[in-house]
């Protein structure tokens, strides 16, 4: 056998196998290298769109804390506010009730001094007409009447 015979031989095969796979091997290889390339890239910008979405998400809820944290902070001024109001109309209708109170014990205790002054009256015109007639029942004795008026005055 010859050598060159050999050589060209194997170069014809190897041209022959070459053509076979650049016609039938390589374009399903390429086709699904260039796939994975697309998938790849479409999930970066993936990636991308999610950290775009993210960051406005991110901004989006902080918005909204601030938000709803001025909104509790209006709604616990109000509550304060109307708190104080309360306790302020509680206060006012407290003094007025004890206002009342007092003016009625103030009219209760001048009803009762009044009841008291007639009734001590009474007493009074009972004794001076009782010492009256004790003294005109006696005879007109200064020391008598001097001792009947000591006793008038001590019954007082």
């Amino acid at each position: 056998m010859n050598i060159n015979l050999t050589i060209l031989g194997q170069a014809i095969s190897f041209a022959i196998f070459v053509w076979f796979c650049m016609k039938y091997v390589w374009p399903p290889l390429i086709g699904a290298i260039n796939d994975r390339q697309q998938k790849i890239a479409d999930g970066l910008n993936a990636a991308e769109r999610a950290k775009a979405d993210l960051a406005t998400a991110q901004s989006q809820v902080q918005q909204e804390l601030t938000a709803a944290k001025a909104q509790a902070a209006q709604l616990i001024d109000q509550a304060n506010r109307r708190a104080a109001q309360l306790v302020e109309e509680a206060r006012t209708q407290a003094q007025a009730e004890g206002e009342r109170i007092r003016q009625q014990a103030r009219e209760s205790i001048d009803q009762e001094i009044g009841q008291a002054r007639e009734s001590l009256r009474q007493q009074v015109a009972a004794l001076a007409v009782s010492g009256a007639e004790k003294i005109l029942k006696t005879q007109i004795d200064s020391a008598a009447h001097a001792a009947m008026l000591t006793d008038l005055a001590t019954e007082l």
